[in-house]
């Protein structure tokens, strides 16, 4: 746990990339007439879970007016109300809603985390940007020697898990998982790879990904790690 806490440390503390954190701070700064009277996170936002957790679930970035504020990941906006609702519905969080930190919501054998900490300009992180936050990824991944599953939310967090599992000899010899919806992947002995759209509005205000949809991803996560378990 003193390992987990001083990772956890080490990435809010982070600035690798000065254009990401002056982006946080202006945020935090200028905000959104909603949150005037709020206090901004500003910086970058830590995983969120235990380091015990058999499932790790891995986003693109933390929301401008959402994890940027509240200081928690998929906190505070809409697609974070899309994504509760779905963990807390196949058992991975103990409330439906994650509204700020100290709310009571508890992760459940699942821990979330992002490809990237700190909130992007137009929600896009450059490619060096991405590099270098990898390597808060791969401590997490490190971390946590329980892990037996990954559920990734978008391409981009798809691609960078893929690249967890590559360099951990986590895939079959010759096997290059493609991201879909649903898209699964597993060899044996290994932590599964398992892949959703993210619930972003723009998916899930489209119908492009639906509850039923998520809750599905979720579902399935739950039964592997069940039938793991009874191995």
């Amino acid at each position: 746990m003193t390992t987990w806490k001083s990772l956890q440390q080490s990435i809010v503390a982070c600035d690798r990339c000065e254009r990401l954190i002056a982006h946080c701070a202006e945020v935090a700064r200028e905000k959104r007439a909603a949150y005037r009277d709020e206090r901004y996170w500003g910086k970058p936002v830590p995983d969120f879970g235990s380091p015990r957790a058999r499932l790790l679930i891995v986003g693109l970035a933390p929301g401008a007016h959402g994890a940027n504020r509240t200081g928690r990941m998929f906190t505070g906006d809409r697609s974070g109300d899309f994504l509760y609702r779905a963990l807390h519905e196949t058992g991975f969080a103990s409330r439906p809603e994650s509204v700020r930190r100290g709310d009571g919501l508890a992760m459940q054998d699942a821990c979330v985390t992002a490809a990237v900490h700190c909130a992007p300009p137009g929600n896009k992180p450059a490619r060096e940007e991405f590099e270098a936050c990898a390597v808060h990824l791969t401590a997490t991944f490190d971390a946590m020697r329980a892990l037996r599953g990954v559920v990734a939310l978008g391409g981009i967090a798809f691609r960078a898990a893929l690249l967890q599992f590559r360099q951990r000899g986590w895939l079959e010899p010759g096997n290059a998982p493609r991201f879909g919806h649903g898209a699964f992947s597993r060899a044996p002995g290994r932590p599964f790879l398992l892949a959703s759209y993210h619930p972003s509005q723009q998916n899930t205000f489209t119908g492009r990904l639906t509850p039923a949809m998520l809750r599905a991803v979720f579902a399935r996560a739950r039964e592997e790690l069940r039938e793991e378990l009874d191995a």
